[in-house]
Parts: structure tokens; C-alpha cells; sequence
């Protein structure tokens, strides 16, 4: 299996009260949630946002997500959510209210002309809505029950991401072996005609010399022909690519090798994008016919999609 590096899953999970009813019924509880959101990174990066009611579950959840994930930036945010159940909706906390009645009483008086508190403003004032009675331990209990599922599903996700990806670079193996093989056989006669065309160019370009310095010296035609040979074997030797061809089929072969096995191939296949693209640029670099240079051309823009998508495999 090959695991993408960018991903999403969620888990909610509501807490009843303590001496809550059936589903919470006669008090009111906590809704948690545990958000897991996944992009690329050269190492497993964690990020926790969460409150400090549940900041003790970092360690354990830390843990739990170094066990299935090796590499990527992972952001983690818990929501505490207070839920109100029906029989208690509304339930305010008097002693608060009448508190806050005596501070504001407290303002008008040095302030005459300063507004009253609105209801929505008295209703979400800290401590005037009855507080849940839920447990730490319960609390603690469903973040960590929250973060196991949401990491559970994070995996699948970055799984299946992870298979579509290889399948888009299998096809970009194809179709660089395909090109590597149709003009591998061409190479022979495409190099043989260009040096016939330098044979002819120097073949010119020394005949013009001697005729014009007839007069002052003459040049054997055999230490001529021996001149041109020498030419044409050393920029032959300059252009020949069948090393890097050779090369590039090996390193396409060893990366399906490595698709196939699957596991973290993130480094791995980085790696062999690197090398691929060196034999394309030195094929580029050598191409002696159009031929050669379109293929060339072809290979970097299919290496550089490869190693875009390589970037988010784990």
C-alpha cells in the first residue's frame, strides 16, 4: 500500500452529564470533536489546538498517530462543544445572574448614562448558563475514542489517495519506457547521419584548403581522410547516448520496482526523479537529431509531473 501525505477525517462523539438519563436526558452534556487535516512534509510535523480541559490526551494521541504515520504536517484540532439536553434548556445559574445584576447596578450608578445589558449579551456571559457536569475522565475518554476513529479514517483516506497517485506515475513509467525503447533502436542511424553530414561539411571545408594553398603545400589525400575519420570518431563518441539510455531504462525499472512494493516510497521515488532527470537533461544535452531532442523534451515534462506527485507520498 503507498499513503499519500494529504488528507482529512473527523470523528465527533457527544458526552453525557453525570446522572444524566437515557442519551443524556435530564441534564446537559459535551459535544466533542477531533479534526485531522494532513499536507506534505519532509517529516511527520504534529500541531495540537485544543483546550485545556483535554490538553493531558496530547501525549496519547501523539502517540497514536506517530504508530500509523511517518511523514506529513498534520494539524490537529479538539472542539468542546456544550450541549444542552432538553429538560434542561434554558437552566441558568441564579447566583451568577444575580451577581452580574449587582455589577451592573454597580456601573450605572457611576456611569448613569451607559446602556443596560441585552439578554443575548446576560445569556452568554461566563457562568450565567448552567455549567455541564460531564467528567474529566469522560471528557479524556471520548477525545482519545474521537482521535483513534479520526486517525483510523485519515489513514484510508491518505490510502486511497496514495493508490490513485501510484496508478497516474505507473502510467508515466509506461509511457517513458515506451518512449526509451522507440528510439533506442533509431540511435545507430540517426548518429551514422549526422556524421556523414560532418564527413561532407569537413570534407568541403578541407578541400577549399588545400586548393587555395596548393601553391605552398600539398596535403596527401590519405592524411585527409585520416583527419576526417579522427573528427567524425571523437564527436561520434560525444554524441553516442546509449549509456544514458541504458541508464534510463534501468532507473524506470527499479521505480516501478518500487511502486509495486509499496510501503513509504515518498524518499525513495524523490530520489529516483533526481537521477531520471539527470539522464534526460544528458540525453538533451547529446541529441544529435530532432528525434532525439523531442524525446528529451518529453521525458523532463513527464519526470517533472512525477516528481510533483512524489512529493505528497509518504
Amino acid at each position: 500500500m503507498i499513503y499519500s501525505m494529504t488528507g482529512y477525517a473527523s470523528a465527533t462523539r457527544e458526552v453525557a452529564a453525570d446522572g444524566a438519563g437515557p442519551n443524556g436526558a435530564g441534564g446537559s452534556g459535551v459535544g466533542v470533536s477531533v479534526e485531522l487535516r494532513t499536507v506534505n512534509s519532509r517529516f511527520l510535523d504534529l500541531n495540537f489546538r485544543m483546550p485545556e480541559d483535554v490538553r493531558a490526551t496530547e501525549p496519547q494521541l501523539r502517540e497514536m498517530l506517530m504508530t500509523k504515520l511517518s511523514r506529513g504536517k498534520v494539524d490537529i484540532r479538539i472542539n468542546l462543544n456544550r450541549v444542552e439536553q432538553t429538560a434542561n434548556a434554558g437552566a441558568l445559574n441564579r447566583e451568577a445572574l444575580t451577581q452580574l445584576a449587582t455589577l451592573e447596578r454597580a456601573v450605572l450608578d457611576v456611569f448613569p448614562d451607559a446602556e443596560r445589558m441585552r439578554t443575548g449579551e446576560i445569556l452568554r456571559w461566563p457562568g450565567v448558563l448552567a455549567e455541564s457536569a460531564v467528567s474529566p475522565e469522560a471528557l479524556r475518554e471520548a477525545v482519545l475514542a474521537c482521535g483513534k476513529q479520526a486517525i483510523a479514517d485519515l489513514v484510508e483516506v491518505r490510502a486511497r489517495e496514495g493508490a490513485a497517485l501510484a496508478s497516474v506515475l505507473v502510467n508515466n513509467v509506461t509511457e517513458m519506457e515506451a518512449i526509451v525503447a522507440r528510439i533506442t533502436p533509431l540511435v545507430p542511424e540517426l548518429i551514422a547521419k549526422h556524421q556523414q553530414k560532418i564527413v561532407e561539411r569537413l570534407q568541403d571545408a578541407l578541400g577549399i584548403a588545400t586548393s587555395e594553398g596548393a601553391t605552398a603545400t600539398s596535403v596527401p589525400r590519405e592524411e585527409i581522410a585520416e583527419r576526417i575519420r579522427q573528427e567524425v570518431t571523437m564527436y561520434g563518441i560525444r554524441i553516442d547516448i546509449a549509456e544514458e539510455l541504458q541508464r534510463l531504462a534501468a532507473h524506470l525499472t527499479e521505480t516501478r520496482h518500487v511502486l509495486q512494493k509499496g510501503g513509504k516510497v515518498g524518499k525513495r521515488l524523490d530520489f529516483m526523479m533526481q537521477e531520471l532527470n539527470r539522464e534526460a537533461n544528458t540525453l538533451g544535452s547529446k541529441a544529435a537529431a530532432k528525434e532525439l531532442a523531442d524525446a528529451s523534451m518529453t521525458l523532463k515534462l513527464l519526470i517533472e509531473q512525477m516528481r510533483e506527485q512524489v512529493q505528497n507520498l509518504e
